[in-house]
């Protein structure tokens, strides 16, 4: 292995601990944010070390054809101090600021679809069921109205035409009579 292949692995491994640092960072801060059990975020823990495993023998794949060698894990401790060193607070303080603004603006699109789509919604069912009361009202009430107006007409009809039913005699079937009742049942409890 030539010296400029082991200095390319060596910044390789820097740079993979540089990304090491951050993506735990990542994990920290969500992990943080988002109240999990215990047991997520130990599947969580084997999820990141199998990733940063993954992205560290990709990187020397890519640098040396994966030989490991002593200066390998140096490039590693190099990158992760450096990034704990330098750009750990500026990377959470970035993550946590992306959160809030996911946060306000998911709270922000959840009280634009209240007000714009669930309350009107809302109100335009209650101004209809108000309408719609109001309709059922007026209906019962102009029926008692017209009743009370055609009982008199009707007394006055059964009066003249009774002569006639004792001469004229249609037999009316049972179930008539029956469905005649209940209908002048449910009229009398009504008014």
């Amino acid at each position: 292995m030539t010296l400029n292949v082991q200095f390319l692995t060596l910044g390789m491994m820097c740079a993979g601990g540089l990304s090491l640092g951050g993506l735990f960072d990542v994990y920290r801060v969500l992990a943080g944010q988002l109240k999990m059990p215990g047991w997520v975020k130990s599947v969580l823990d084997l999820v990141y070390w199998f990733a940063g495993t993954l992205l560290v023998f990709a990187m020397l794949y890519e640098s040396n054809w994966g030989e490991v060698r002593p200066f390998i894990f140096l490039g590693l401790g190099i990158g992760i101090v450096l990034y704990f060193l330098l750009f750990s607070r500026p990377v959470i303080w970035v993550i946590r600021f992306i959160i809030r603004v996911v946060v306000g603006t998911a709270l922000f699109i959840r009280r634009m679809v209240i007000l714009l789509i669930i309350k009107p919604v809302v109100a335009l069912y209650r101004v209809f069921v108000i309408i719609l009361g109001f309709l059922l009202a007026t209906a019962m009430f102009l029926y008692r109205i017209v009743i009370q107006l055609c009982h008199p007409v009707w007394k006055l009809l059964v009066w003249l035409l009774r002569p006639l039913g004792k001469w004229i005699r249609f037999p009316i079937p049972v179930w008539m009579q029956k469905t005649g009742q209940s209908v002048a049942n449910l009229v009398r409890r009504f008014f």
